[in-house]
């Protein structure tokens, strides 16, 4: 590793370049596949208006509590190397150990309850000892010095003891799942045929009469919903609706 080499943390790193192809491009996948195409997805995004596009992402994240318990480990170290690297970490160099172990302790914990919430105790206990777990290992770093205080480069020192030995596993651990695991659960939960939201039977006026449809909802108008007429494949105003038991709109992508 050359002197000059900028820290993975301090420039980006897969994790920023994942969180961010996460937030964008898998709900537009998600959009596509789902209702089975490009055209389609365009349709649905204007007819939802930008106001409701992070619904898509935000019902993923409901939907599937491996996706949300990983997006958040991820986040959870993520930002803390990031900030680490410019600067946080030598703004607390003279700081207790105490004081930093409880301070890195905030993030986790807040994740771990929203993650909690939705989908059970246990994966908001697996998201707070996960998040914690990667944090130490920067600390860990910072503390021992393998990375400058004030640059976040790697130093040329090899690790020596359990505790360094243990940051460099937790920064592996790191790397892949940010870079493996986190976008292989994304494109999985974009493509598994679900919906993203509620499905809902609804009376569609076909111009012929009412007629009773499945709807993916994509907002909300009146009295009614505005959806996606999923046998229609059209965008349509729905009235007198109740909610499906099935959200599956079409087999996922390994079955087809």
């Amino acid at each position: 590793m050359s002197d000059n080499e900028k820290s993975e943390d301090l420039k980006g790193g897969p994790g920023h370049i994942i969180l961010l192809a996460v937030v964008f491009a898998v709900p537009v996948l998600k959009l596509a596949w789902t209702l089975g195409g490009g055209g389609e997805a365009s349709e649905a995004l204007v007819a939802m208006e930008p106001s409701n596009w992070p619904d898509v992402l935000i019902g993923m994240l409901l939907n599937t509590a491996l996706l949300a318990s990983v997006l958040a480990v991820v986040v959870s170290r993520t930002t803390y190397a990031y900030f680490a690297a410019k600067g946080g970490a030598r703004v607390h160099a003279d700081s207790s150990v105490v004081h930093t172990l409880s301070a890195a302790a905030v993030v986790p914990l807040t994740f771990a309850l929203v993650v909690g919430a939705f989908h059970g105790w246990w994966w908001g206990v697996a998201v707070a000892v996960a998040s914690y777990a990667l944090r130490l290992g920067v600390i860990v770093e910072y503390r021992t010095g393998r990375r400058e205080l004030g640059s976040g480069k790697r130093t040329r020192t090899s690790p020596s003891g359990w505790l360094q030995h243990s940051a460099d596993t937790a920064t592996v651990a790191a790397l892949l799942l940010a870079g493996v695991v986190l976008p292989v659960i994304a494109l999985a939960g974009a493509v598994d045929g679900r919906s993203w939201t509620s499905v809902v039977e609804c009376d569609v006026n076909t111009g012929e009469g009412n007629e009773r449809a499945r709807l993916v909802e994509l907002g909300r108008k009146g009295n009614g919903v505005v959806g996606w007429d999923i046998e229609g494949d059209e965008v349509v105003n729905g009235i007198n609706c109740g909610v499906s038991e099935n959200d599956v709109v079409r087999p996922p992508l390994w079955r087809s």
